[in-house]
């Protein structure tokens, strides 16, 4: 789920079109390459994605006591997305190890904490209500947009603020003014995808495949439409269904008789799979486009070579030349024999607990509403994933999104295919 910040100079981004064409990695095959550094630009007209501003929390706040500072993480250690869960876990670890062996934060540790999910809303919230009756100052997670409004909501009623992994439910931030994340949101995601399938793919007749009980999903398909539609592009049929579904002949069925040229998938690789391998069953023989729920190697087991040849959204890129990602990925290795992350959320987990840490460390006091005022002032971090600004920005830092083509293993399943900054998708 995302990059840089800003705008990007053409020679910038020539010069990863020429350096980028080899692959991503994933895991320990050999990957594509990364996107180009960018700037940190801030937002001309910060609103909440609902309007008006964001509801402050009016609890008391959560003091440190004792010789540590909690932490807490929620992240999926088991069910669907465990392997974005786990990518956050160990990412966030490294962040707090770094922290910890400089001797920590005013003399104190940093104590992590997490709780799994098990990848549902409802365990989010009672992982979420069970960190906050520990007294953590600050949680860390989710992936999933869907789990990120249950810890949201729980950690608003208590004054603490929440770093978002890699939800990008576009309103998500707007459930209050303690929840920040470091990844983009969907408001842009959604027109880049639309973009690039109509400017680079020429595709001018779309379908959509929306997962009905995912928020994350909704609210992605809705971006796309709005956004392909603006460029000239029709949108001729969405069929839904529910996370969990294995057989979509009814759907595919529908779906085919508009004949599309192209099927935006806006759920997770756990459905994107099985519904790209039955669609070519079905004859069908449109693109397949998606979003950063595509991220995971898990995509080809399911998806096998009828997902091959799709595009989707990402964040960030193991193969970028940059040397903060180079340094990310040495200190990933030392810790995990020499394996990269799996996911790009190996690398957003790292940088939301790394913002979190900054933003304690730079807080006026050690509670729970210094440290929401210190992320609500954050300019120019510099994260791996790219520079992060949430000054201004209501909760949501500009980046940069990359487009991928989905490749098999000997290739590095994802290939660079094209980066956008957002002052180049209006």
């Amino acid at each position: 789920m995302l990059s840089r910040n800003g705008g990007f100079s053409r020679l910038a981004l020539s010069a990863l079109a020429i350096g980028l064409l080899m692959g991503c990695s994933s895991g320990g095959d050999k990957a594509a390459t990364g996107s180009p550094s960018g700037t940190t630009t801030t937002s001309s007209d910060p609103k909440p994605a609902g309007g008006g501003t964001r509801p402050q929390p009016t609890a008391p706040v959560v003091t440190a006591s004792g010789d540590s500072i909690k932490v807490g993480i929620v992240a999926s250690l088991s069910g669907d997305n465990k392997p974005w869960g786990d990518d956050s876990y160990e990412g966030a670890k490294l962040a707090v190890k770094e922290i910890n062996d400089k001797g920590g934060i005013q003399g104190k540790k940093i104590e992590l904490i997490v709780q799994d999910d098990a990848s549902t809303a409802q365990g989010a919230k009672t992982a979420a209500d069970k960190l906050l009756s520990q007294g953590v100052l600050t949680i860390i997670g989710e992936v999933s947009s869907s789990c990120t409004i249950q810890i949201a909501n729980s950690a608003f009623e208590k004054n603490v603020p929440v770093v978002a992994i890699g939800a990008t439910k576009t309103d998500l931030t707007d459930i209050g003014a303690n929840v920040f994340r470091v990844c983009y949101s969907d408001a842009f995601q959604g027109p880049v995808m639309a973009k690039f399938a109509y400017e680079e793919l020429g595709l001018r007749n779309v379908a959509l495949m929306t997962d009905n009980k995912q928020a994350y999903s909704q609210g992605l398909s809705a971006s796309f439409k709005t956004s392909f539609e603006s460029l000239g592009g029709k949108i001729v049929d969405e069929q839904k269904y529910d996370t969990g579904q294995t057989q979509f002949g009814g759907q595919l069925t529908e779906l085919k008789s508009k004949n599309p040229d192209g099927i935006f998938m806006s759920g997770y690789f756990t459905e994107v799979g099985p519904i790209a391998q039955q669609a070519r069953a079905a004859g069908i023989n449109a693109k397949f486009l998606g979003g950063d729920g595509w991220d995971s190697e898990k995509l080809l087991d399911s998806g096998g070579t009828a997902i091959v040849g799709g595009f989707f959204c990402n964040h960030y890129n193991n193969k970028e030349s940059r040397p903060i990602v180079k340094e990310f990925l040495t200190k990933w290795g030392k810790a995990h024999n020499g394996q990269a992350p799996t996911t790009t959320m190996g690398a957003l987990g790292y940088d939301a607990a790394a913002l979190a840490l900054d933003a304690i460390s730079r807080a006026a006091k050690l509670d729970s509403g210094a440290i929401i005022k210190a992320l609500d002032s954050t300019t120019n971090f510099h994260g791996v994933s790219g520079d992060i600004t949430l000054q201004g920005q209501n909760g949501t830092p500009l980046k940069q999104a990359l487009v991928v083509e989905v490749r098999p293993r000997s290739e590095g399943f994802q290939v660079f295919r094209k980066a956008y900054s957002p002052d180049q998708v209006k």
